[in-house]
């Protein structure tokens, strides 16, 4: 969730100075490329806690060992197909990432 909070912010900083930008009369793509800059800037100097802990979300789920992202809804649907037909030996939802 701290990856999705850290990306809204983000994109709504690159909005709100590309808008800012293009008032000032930059231009359009002069205006979203300075404000990707500087929402850059503006996160990486005042949301480090933040960035942090999205880093540290992404780096547990992208671990080896971590657990795969199934519900348990998906779960049973894939046993109810591995049942049809016992001779598929696919078991690609089961791999490891």
């Amino acid at each position: 969730m701290a990856f999705l909070k850290f990306t809204a912010l983000r994109l709504g900083l690159v909005a709100v100075f590309a808008l800012i930008c293009y008032w000032l009369g930059l231009g359009a793509i002069f205006s979203v490329i300075a404000g990707a800059i500087m929402a850059w800037c503006v996160t990486y100097l005042f949301f480090r806690g933040l960035r942090n802990e999205a880093a540290s979300s992404l780096q547990r789920r992208f671990r080896d060992g971590a657990p795969p992202a199934r519900t348990v809804r998906e779960l049973r649907d894939a046993d109810a197909e591995d049942t049809l037909d016992p001779n598929t030996p696919v078991n690609a939802d089961r791999r490891k990432l």
